[in-house]
Parts: C-alpha cells; structure tokens; sequence
C-alpha cells in the first residue's frame, strides 16, 4: 500500500486545513500529492538532495516530504535545504521509517535496496551505523519550534519482528540479500527455506504503518 495514502487517512481533515492551505511542495511524492494542489518535486524535477538549485528559499507555506529523507546520500543536508525553503511562520513536515520497527536491525536494507540512512526518535543509541534521530535534526534547524514527533505504528505487529540476535537471523540476512543475486534455485525454493526460519516481514506492504512523523514550525 501507499505510504503516503495511509499517513493522509490517518492524519484528518483538521489536520490537512492546518497545514496545507497555503503554498506546498511535496517532495519525492511520485504520482501521490499530498494534496491536490501541491508542487510535486520527484526526480523529474531534479535532485531533492540539492533542491535550492531548483527551488527558491522562503517560498513555501508547507514543505512536505513522505519516505524522501532516507534515500537522501547526506540526510543532514538535504533537510537543512528543505528548511529553507519554508517561510517564516510556515512548517515542514517529514515522514521517514523507523528503523526498528522497518529495518528490524538489518543493514542494508532488506526491503529497499535505495535507503541510504536509517531513523530513529529520541534514542541516544543505535544498532545501526547510518542512523540519524530526527527529533534532534529537526529541533537543532535554525529558528524552529516542533509541533509535534511522533512514532506511527498502527497496524503494527510486533510479534512478527525479526529479533536482532542470534545465528537464525544472520542467516536469514543472508539468504535474503544473496537472493537477489541466486536466482537459478527459483524463488520457490528460497520461500520454502526462509519460512521454516522464521521469515522477516514487510508489514508496511499492506495497512501497517512503521514511521516517524516530524511537524516543524518556523518562527517569524
């Protein structure tokens, strides 16, 4: 399912009049805007890495970005160019997966092969050496004040997790990255195996949600 459709439904109406009434830009949106009348920035449009190439700075009431950041080669940076296009007294609103709960302590990452950099929220520590906590990039940009940080996981299992320790879960890490290469044993074949160790789970390919949301106002 779209990442992007599950977050607007769980959001609401309040929210969206809130926050996207002004001039918005949805950045690595595909074919899914936010809202209607939202500037899509994809790769169409040029890199979102280095998107104040492309884009003026202070232009936007709503900067808008949904699983964009963690494909980003320098995540820091890019949200700091983000930033700056939003207008004193505008937001910018990130989604991102939370590595826990997405990742499940294997890197790279099983399920999507372009992550660059994992998440987390108000950790100190993390398993994983690409990890950024959002909460503190977002509360460290220049004159912001967060509205709110918050862990989505409706629809989420728990119980389905790949616990980070011990040899079964090694070696489902390796089964799963050397089946992209192995292919001539057939897909049946490594379905069967991976079952019978306890197969690592994709929740977010159907309702569940495993993210981190971050709402930052810009003060005036």
């Amino acid at each position: 399912m779209d990442e992007a459709s599950k977050t607007r439904a769980l959001r609401g109406e309040a929210f969206h009049e809130r926050m996207f009434a002004g001039r918005v830009i949805d950045i690595g949106c595909g074919s899914d805007l936010v809202v209607p009348h939202a500037e899509p920035f994809d790769l169409p449009q040029g890199d979102a890495q280095h998107i104040l190439r492309y884009r003026e700075p202070a232009t936007y009431d709503t900067v808008h970005a949904s699983h964009c950041l963690e494909h980003m080669r320098d995540p820091p940076a890019a949200l700091a160019e983000w930033w700056a296009l939003v207008r004193p007294g505008g937001h910018l609103i990130v989604v991102v997966p939370e590595e826990d709960l997405y990742e499940q302590g294997g890197w790279p990452s099983l399920f999507n092969s372009d992550h660059k950099a994992t998440f987390r929220l108000h950790r100190r520590t993390s398993w994983s050496l690409v990890s950024h906590d959002l909460g503190a990039m977002a509360a460290a940009l220049p004159a912001a004040e967060t509205i709110s940080a918050e862990l989505q996981d409706q629809g989420y299992d728990r119980s389905l997790m790949l616990s980070r320790i011990g040899w079964r879960n090694r070696l489902l890490w390796k089964l799963a990255k050397r089946r992209r290469r192995l292919t001539r044993m057939g897909d049946a074949w490594f379905d069967r195996l991976e079952r019978r160790l306890g197969k690592p789970v994709d929740q977010t390919r159907e309702a569940a949600l495993a993210q981190i949301q971050v709402v930052v106002r810009k003060r005036a």
